[in-house]
């Protein structure tokens, strides 16, 4: 029987350097939390804690809303 390997979780880029607020226009961060397709990336692939996430998604789309970030890739 072959032994089931523990994926361990990357810490969350938020918590790990110690930043307080995400911010908007702060678009080469939120850039990293984004897929090639412009879609928010889900917790698993983008490695941040619950809170983050709520708070990067909704950076997102306030830059979004800003212009400052595409809604579709080029």
């Amino acid at each position: 029987m072959p032994k089931k390997a523990v994926k361990t979780q990357k810490p969350c880029h938020y918590c790990a350097n110690n930043v307080n607020t995400v911010d908007y226009k702060d678009v080469q961060t939120l850039r990293r939390f984004v897929s090639s397709y412009m879609k928010i990336a889900p917790r698993r692939r983008s490695g941040l804690c619950a809170f983050h996430q709520r708070k990067a998604a909704r950076a997102i789309k306030q830059s979004r809303i800003a212009g400052l970030m595409a809604f579709v890739p080029k």
